[in-house]
């Protein structure tokens, strides 16, 4: 079983150089080879898929125009990967999943360095360094969080990112498969929403972590700060005193607080995925969640985003397949919140203001609870 591990690094000054001189060549790859398919299309001729372009890349290209001999001064398997994200790109895009590939923008991607295990020095992890080729030993900040080679396990492939002025590597480590076994047969329903972040038919409340007190202050400093941001940009643009390295601090004090706000709502989902798999249910059912048209509501589109509907079914997915637990799939028009778990009926005239659902029947049950237990005992769904 192959899982990731992502944590914080603290690299010296020179690292960093190369990091970043990493990271700027391969998104400058990624956009050039966007560029040069683009080219080829108008002109008609044949898509260049990655081996081709890599082989003409260093055999034609690169000879011809000498000027870009930077390319090849930092790590080989990075900018090949690149190009490979590149490829994957075009392929979606020809799939019709996704739309035409975007170039990447200086700051605003999260272009990552990618490397990978070629010989046994490579990727070698000590509890307190870990071992990168090109950059050599890097010291970790988390002490002992990614499983140590001297304890037998392997490092097969990872990256190292930037964001907001710190540096982060991610490692594929194999580990032994060892499922959890259920102790309980049992199912429980998940309902998301906006007034609580999760309701379990189990009875449990998660409350929504954007309410709290301590996020509401983050987001005000966070006004001010993109306030003076603003001012300082229309000030370049009219041609007014502004220097260049105050703004760039003052962009990094809003990166600073963006990064620090979703690592709370990103560490508050991880303990609520947590201590629903630790109950050790059967099977977990949630609803298919239409964000993308929850977005176009433009009342409720910041409330959403900020919720991270679809990180939380990626995350419980695989924790649910890490422990062995079933993850079931309501369709989107699955009338959870409209039905009455007692009698069935179906409620159409239900509104989003009626907190308490009130059936005929004489059933009263919070709206959210509701939901929940209508999905724990869904017949209709999908295994993800």
């Amino acid at each position: 079983m192959l899982k990731s591990f992502k944590t914080e690094i603290n690299p010296t000054e020179e690292q960093k150089v190369r990091i970043r001189k990493t990271i700027g060549t391969c998104r400058y790859i990624y956009n050039f080879y966007l560029a040069h398919n683009k080219e080829l299309y108008e002109d008609g001729k044949k898509f260049m898929g990655s081996s081709k372009f890599r082989f003409w890349l260093n055999n034609e290209y690169l000879p011809q125009h000498p000027e870009y001999s930077w390319i090849k001064e930092v790590y080989s398997k990075a900018v090949t990967q690149s190009v490979n994200n590149g490829q994957a790109a075009f392929t979606r895009c020809f799939k019709h999943q996704s739309a035409f590939p975007k170039y990447k923008k200086k700051g605003k991607s999260d272009v990552t360095m990618y490397f990978v295990k070629n010989n046994p020095k490579d990727c070698r992890c000590e509890r307190h360094r870990i071992n990168i080729p090109s950059l050599g030993w890097v010291r970790i900040k988390e002490k002992g969080y990614i499983p140590t080679t001297k304890d037998g396990y392997v490092i097969k492939s990872g990256t190292v990112s930037m964001k907001a002025g710190r540096y982060y590597v991610s490692v594929l480590v194999e580990l032994p498969d060892v499922r959890a076994a259920n102790h309980s047969n049992e199912g429980i329903g998940i309902d998301l929403g906006l007034k609580d972040f999760a309701v379990v038919s189990n009875g449990k409340t998660y409350k929504n972590i954007n309410k709290s007190a301590g996020l509401k202050k983050l987001e005000k400093q966070l006004i001010r700060e993109q306030r003076s941001l603003s001012r300082k940009y229309k000030n370049l643009k009219e041609g007014e005193s502004t220097q260049r390295a105050n703004l760039q601090k003052q962009k990094l004090k809003v990166q600073k607080i963006h990064h620090k706000i979703d690592n709370i709502r990103t560490d508050y989902m991880n303990k609520t995925i947590a201590e629903i798999v630790k109950t050790k249910p059967s099977y977990i059912t949630i609803e298919d969640i239409n964000v993308k048209g929850m977005m176009k509501n433009r009342h409720l589109s910041k409330a959403v985003a900020s919720q991270k509907f679809y990180e939380f079914r990626a995350k419980l997915q695989a924790k649910c397949n890490e422990n062995g637990i079933e993850l079931r799939i309501a369709d989107r028009w699955y009338p959870s919140s409209k039905m009455c778990h007692c009698c069935g009926c179906i409620k159409k005239d239900l509104k989003l203001s009626d907190r308490m659902y009130r059936c005929g029947c004489g059933y009263v049950e919070d709206r959210d609870l509701n939901a929940a237990l209508n999905l724990r005992d869904a017949i209709t769904y999908e295994v993800a």
